[in-house]
C-alpha cells in the first residue's frame, strides 16, 4: 500500500487550502506557494496595465484576452497551474468559458518570479507549459529588474531576449508595442 495520496485526494487538498495561499497541481504533486510580495505583484497588475490595448482593442490593437491568475487545468490528470498572468488570442478563445478554471491552454504566459516560486515557474511549470503548447513565455523578475522572453519552437523553449532595468522592447507577442519596463519597478 502507498503513503502517496491518490488523485482525487490531491485535488481535494487543493480545494481545502486557506485562501492565503496559491495551490497548485503538476504530475499529480500538490504545490503550495505563499501569496505573492508587493514588488511581485505591482509588477504583475503594472505589465496587466501596459498590455491593456490588446485586450480591449485600442491603440490600434487588439485580439487577446488577457487575465491575471487565471486557474488552469490542462493535460491528461489534469495539472492545475495558476499562472500570474496568461492571455489567448481571441480567434482560438471567442468566448470566455462559464467555469472557474480555463481547460485551453493559453497562447501566452507571464510568471513573475519570486524566491519562493521561482524554481517551481523556471522547471516544473515551463515544462507543462512547453507540453501544452503555450507559444510564448515570460518571466519577470523584480528583484532584478528584467523581463526574459521565450517562443517555443520544435517543442523545445527558444530564449529570444533578456531585457533589463529602464529598457524599451517590443517583446513577442506583443511586439507591436514599445513596452517601458520602468513602470513594472516603479513604487
Amino acid at each position: 500500500m502507498s503513503d502517496k495520496p491518490g488523485p482525487e485526494d490531491v485535488y481535494e487538498a487543493l480545494e481545502r487550502l486557506p485562501e492565503n495561499v496559491v495551490g497548485e497541481i503538476i504530475d499529480g504533486e500538490l504545490y503550495v506557494s505563499p501569496r505573492p510580495a508587493l514588488p511581485h505583484m505591482r509588477a504583475g497588475s503594472r505589465l496587466l496595465a501596459l498590455l491593456g490595448p490588446f485586450d480591449l482593442g485600442t491603440e490600434g490593437l487588439g485580439g487577446w484576452i488577457i487575465l491575471a491568475k487565471p486557474e488552469l487545468r490542462v493535460g491528461p490528470r489534469p495539472d492545475v497551474l495558476v499562472p500570474d498572468l496568461a492571455g489567448w488570442r481571441r480567434e482560438r478563445l471567442p468566448e470566455l468559458p462559464m467555469t472557474a478554471n480555463f481547460r485551453l491552454a493559453p497562447d501566452w504566459v507571464c510568471e513573475v518570479l519570486s524566491p519562493s516560486t521561482e524554481m517551481l515557474d523556471r522547471n516544473r511549470k515551463m515544462g507543462v507549459y512547453a507540453r501544452e503548447g503555450v507559444n510564448h513565455l515570460w518571466f519577470i523578475d523584480p528583484r532584478s529588474q528584467t523581463l526574459e522572453v521565450y517562443r517555443l519552437q520544435g517543442g523545445d523553449w527558444l530564449k529570444l531576449g533578456v531585457h533589463t532595468g529602464n529598457a524599451v522592447v517590443h517583446a513577442e507577442p506583443f511586439e507591436a508595442l514599445a513596452l517601458k519596463l520602468a513602470p513594472l519597478w516603479e513604487w
